[in-house]
């Protein structure tokens, strides 16, 4: 399926064949310390830095009912921010992941984030639209 929204997203994960999980680690794009007057300059245009892991929540698919609904709950418990990488982990017999199940795979893309590694995730910027890297 292609996911063009978090809508998207949010039905995908509610039609899968074993429940899931959704993980959601938050970043900011910040620029290093010891940056060039190009990276600079690239970065007051909206492009380069690094995407800073904040904060990360795991929620099933049925405790969220929007984007707006991430959004509110993100901005009463942390930092602001710019991207929200997602991923999901799939339960199985049927039964679903619990919040315990999660803790090492959000550890795991938490690293995965701050390495650069980021091709299995999605992320959305903090108006619900898929990012595009590259």
């Amino acid at each position: 399926m292609n996911i063009a929204s978090f809508d998207d997203l949010l039905r995908a994960a509610s039609e899968q064949a074993e429940p899931q999980r959704l993980l959601f680690v938050f970043t900011a794009a910040e620029l290093p310390s010891d940056a060039t007057p190009g990276q600079r300059a690239r970065f007051r245009a909206g492009r380069g830095g690094t995407l800073t892991p904040l904060m990360c929540v795991d929620k099933s698919p049925a405790e969220l009912n929007s984007f707006n609904a991430l959004l509110d709950e993100s901005r009463r418990a942390g930092p602001p921010w710019d991207i929200v990488f997602v991923a999901a982990l799939s339960g199985s017999a049927g039964r679903s992941p619990t919040s315990a199940d999660a803790d090492a795979p959000l550890q795991r893309m938490v690293e995965s984030i701050q390495s650069g590694r980021i091709a299995g995730f999605i992320p959305f910027d903090a108006q619900g639209q898929p990012v595009h890297f590259g």
